[in-house]
């Protein structure tokens, strides 16, 4: 099955961890969402971030998936590119100066999915797994 843009459309329970070497491992969870906006889909996340040794706090973070030929570009909330994607080979890196973002989409399970973030440089390392159920 050739996972399109609009299948990713509705709710999702999210659940994610953050490791940093020598930082231990923050957690959320929370819910995210994909609605309609103009040509694509808006991606609006919030939950309960947990950073190691600190009391739990609200989160979130929103994006706009568009669908462009066989690829998800995916932008910021203010219209710049992070990444692109191609669901049958599901990998893709941003760089932000200066450091790399790399993230790996696992469709295997689908309708669950997970994404996998690689971050390097020279300031920021981390691994960040998310795992979304429908919900």
């Amino acid at each position: 099955m050739r996972l399109r843009l609009s299948d990713f459309a509705g709710d999702w329970t999210l659940a994610r961890e953050i490791a940093q070497p020598g930082a231990g491992t923050a957690r959320f969870e929370g819910r995210a969402c994909f609605t309609p906006q103009g040509a694509g889909l808006a991606y609006h996340e919030a939950g309960t971030l947990t950073l190691p040794g600190a009391a739990p706090m609200r989160a979130g973070r929103d994006y706009l998936w568009r669908e462009e030929g066989a690829e998800i570009a995916v932008f910021f909330s203010d219209g710049r590119p992070f990444h692109r994607f191609d669901p049958e080979v599901p990998a893709a890196q941003h760089w932000c100066d200066p450091d790399d973002y790399r993230v790996r989409y696992d469709f295997a399970a689908w309708p669950d999915w997970r994404a996998e973030w690689r971050v390097r440089g020279p300031r920021k390392d981390y691994v960040m797994r998310s795992l979304y159920r429908r919900g």
